[in-house]
């Protein structure tokens, strides 16, 4: 399916953002407006079942990846320059850059494993049954997002098709890339949900560069925004040339 698309900035280069689950495009507001001041077009996808996106009948990583392919292909002239994607985004995205080849790929704390034994369950348990939270649950449970950001997760929330849950009922699709197709920048939570030391290691031996921003949840940029930008844009400048950072008003990258 062709999905919605919050589309910005006027740069040479290209970022196609992808969030995680639960999530939408609006969680990207910050780390859009950095990239368009280095010179990025930003292209920040609503996964099926997402934001402003359709419902599908039924959800899957594969079927994900396919709409973005689908729906990146009348907006691009050929590779992106950077694809990044956070949680079930992370997995989706490198699902992209091995079809894609961009010149640079970034997975923020990435579905790529899953719990097992009874802390697994208890996550699918969790996600299956748990109710939409309300602003004071997710502030105890966010304290270092902004009021804006908390805003914005209550306005993805009611936006979301639980239904996607399902597309994680079979996590042995939760997995790496099987090959790398470009330099990769994997940025991990201190207290990662997802990845372990024993698959982080797993990551670097196969050629990807792993950093973790202190004191992070599983939330990295929301958690410490500088810091993960700064992690971000000193990778890229080795792999993508920045453009000199410029102001971007705000009306812009509202």
């Amino acid at each position: 399916m062709r999905l919605a698309v919050h589309e910005s900035g006027g740069g040479t280069k290209t970022a196609v953002l992808i969030h995680g689950i639960m999530s939408d495009s609006r969680a990207w507001h910050r780390v859009t407006r950095e990239l368009e001041s280095h010179g990025f077009r930003v292209i920040a996808v609503d996964l099926a079942g997402h934001g402003r996106s359709p419902r599908a009948r039924n959800y899957s990583p594969a079927a994900w990846a396919d709409d973005v392919i689908e729906t990146l292909e009348p907006l691009l002239d050929g590779p992106p320059d950077v694809v990044m994607g956070h949680s079930l985004g992370g997995l989706v995205a490198s699902l992209v850059a091995d079809r894609l080849a961009p010149r640079a790929a970034i997975y923020i704390d990435p579905a790529f494993s899953f719990p097992t034994g009874i802390r697994g369950f208890a996550f699918k348990l969790f996600f299956a049954i748990a109710p939409r939270p309300k602003r004071s649950a997710l502030v105890r449970m966010n304290p270092k997002w902004s009021a804006n950001d908390v805003d914005i997760e209550l306005a993805t929330l009611r936006d979301w098709d639980k239904r996607t849950i399902l597309g994680f009922v079979d996590t042995r699709r939760l997995v790496p890339p099987a090959r790398l197709v470009t330099p990769s920048l994997v940025v991990l939570a201190e207290k990662s949900l997802l990845i372990t030391e024993r698959v982080a290691a797993q990551l670097r031996g196969a050629g990807m560069t792993v950093a973790t921003v202190p004191g992070t949840g599983h939330t990295v940029f929301r958690d410490d925004h500088a810091g993960f930008m700064d992690i971000v844009c000193g990778w890229l400048c080795d792999h993508v040339r920045l453009a000199e950072r410029v102001p971007v008003p705000l009306a812009v990258a509202a």
